[in-house]
C-alpha cells in the first residue's frame, strides 16, 4: 500500500526517481524499492517525503480504494508522458475523494448516468448525429436555448466532472473515462469557459455515440488530419451547445458575411468559441463554405485562432462534491475533521468557511 502511494504521488508531483531522490537526500535505488515494497521507509523518511510530494503523511496508509477505467486523453501528440502523469495523478486524487464520500451515503446522492430511451442505435449520417444531440436536449428538457451552466447539468445527470489544477498544459485538451460505473470528463478549471464548454460536450457526445456510428459514415469522414470520431463528436458538441434552429434564429437562415461583434454576442450567449460558431454557421448552411474559410483565414492571420478577441467567456466550476460534503455533515455522517480532510483544507479554515466568517472579518 505505501509503495503504490509513493509512486502516484510521485507521479502527480511530476518527479522522476532522481529527481525525487535528490529532494529527499535518499538514492533513487531506494525510492525504487520503496514504490515496489522491498523497502519499507522510516517515519522520518515518509514525512520528507510528504513534504516533497506536497500530500499529508496519512496519505500513505490509506486503501487504494478507486481505479480510473478507459481513460483516453484528448491530446496532441507532444503532450509529454510526465505531464500526463500529473494530470493522471491529480484526477486519481479527486476520484478517490469523490468515491470516499460517496461509499459515506446510505443510497447515492446523485442518479446514475443512462442514455435516454429514444436514442437511435445506428446513425448513418452527420444529420443523424446532429438529430441525436437535438433529441437528448429534448429528453432532459432543456429546450433549444442556451444552457447556462453545463457542468450542473451533466452532475444533474449523473457524469462526474472533475476540474484539474495541473492541466495549464496548452496541449491538453481533456480527459474522459469512468470511476466505478460513474463516466467521468476531467477539463482544466482554469481554462475559458467555452473551452470548458466545447470539450465537456465533444466528451459526452463520445459517451452517447459510441457504439452507434455506422462504419460506413466513419470510413466516408476517414482523413488523415482527424479521426472520424473526434470529427463526428466536435459536430455533435457543437450542436448540442448551439442547435440549429437557435442558430438560423440569431443569424438568420442565409448570410452573405457575419460581423466580428455577432460572433462576440453569440459567443456570450451560448458558450460556444467564436470559430465553433462559424462551423455551426456552414454546418447549418447560414454561410457557404468560402465565407467561412475567410473568416477562418482572418482569425489565423490576426492571432485570434488561439486568443479570441472581445472578453473572454468566463469558466465554470462545479460546487457539487462541496455540497455534499456539507450536506453528510448536516446528516451525521461526518464530522468537522472528515469534512476538512474530504475538502483539503486546515481545520481552522474549515471552521470559518462553515460559520461564512471571512479572513478579513477574522483579522477584525
Amino acid at each position: 500500500m505505501i509503495g503504490a502511494r509513493i509512486h502516484q504521488a510521485r507521479k502527480a508531483a511530476g518527479l522522476s526517481l532522481r529527481e525525487l531522490a535528490n529532494r529527499v537526500e535518499l538514492s533513487h535505488t531506494a525510492i525504487s524499492k520503496f514504490e515496489t515494497n522491498q523497502l519499507k521507509p522510516s517515519s522520518g523518511q515518509l514525512i520528507k517525503l510528504a513534504r516533497e510530494l506536497g500530500v499529508r503523511g496519512e496519505f500513505f496508509f490509506w486503501p487504494l480504494t478507486v481505479a480510473i477505467k478507459g481513460v483516453e486523453f484528448r491530446k496532441r501528440a507532444s503532450l509529454g508522458a510526465k505531464a500526463m502523469d500529473r494530470i493522471r495523478g491529480d484526477v486519481l486524487d479527486q476520484a478517490e475523494r469523490w468515491q470516499e464520500l460517496l461509499n459515506l451515503y446510505p443510497s447515492p446522492p446523485i442518479p446514475a448516468f443512462t442514455i435516454p430511451a429514444g436514442i437511435a442505435a445506428r446513425l448513418h449520417t452527420e444529420e443523424d448525429v446532429e438529430a441525436t444531440a437535438e433529441a437528448l436536449r429534448a429528453a432532459w428538457s432543456i429546450g433549444l436555448g442556451p444552457i447556462p451552466e453545463l457542468i450542473d447539468l451533466l452532475e444533474s445527470i449523473g457524469v462526474r466532472v472533475i476540474l484539474t489544477s495541473v492541466a495549464d498544459q496548452p496541449r491538453f485538451d481533456g480527459l474522459s473515462g469512468a470511476v466505478g460505473d460513474a463516466p467521468m470528463i476531467v477539463v482544466g478549471g482554469d481554462w475559458c469557459g467555452d473551452r470548458q464548454r466545447f470539450t465537456l460536450a465533444h466528451e459526452l457526445g463520445l459517451m452517447v455515440l459510441k457504439g452507434r456510428l455506422a462504419p460506413e459514415l466513419l470510413e466516408r469522414l476517414r482523413s488523415p488530419r482527424k479521426d472520424p470520431e473526434e470529427r463526428l463528436c466536435d459536430l455533435f458538441a457543437g450542436a448540442f451547445l448551439l442547435p440549429r434552429a437557435a442558430i438560423s434564429g440569431r443569424l438568420g437562415a442565409s448570410r452573405h458575411a457575419l460581423e466580428l461583434k455577432e460572433l462576440d454576442l453569440l459567443k456570450h450567449e451560448f458558450g460556444l468559441s467564436m470559430q465553433a460558431t462559424i462551423f455551426r454557421a456552414r454546418q447549418s448552411d447560414i454561410i457557404a463554405p468560402g465565407i467561412a474559410e475567410r473568416l477562418f483565414r482572418e482569425f489565423r492571420g490576426r492571432g485570434w485562432h488561439k486568443n479570441e478577441p472581445g472578453e473572454p467567456y468566463p469558466p465554470e466550476r462545479t460546487q457539487l462534491f462541496e455540497r455534499l460534503v456539507y450536506r453528510a455533515l448536516a446528516e451525521g455522517y461526518i464530522g468537522e475533521s472528515k469534512a476538512a480532510e474530504l475538502l483539503k483544507m486546515p481545520l481552522s479554515r474549515f471552521h470559518r468557511q462553515r460559520r461564512l466568517e471571512s479572513l478579513h472579518a477574522v483579522a477584525h
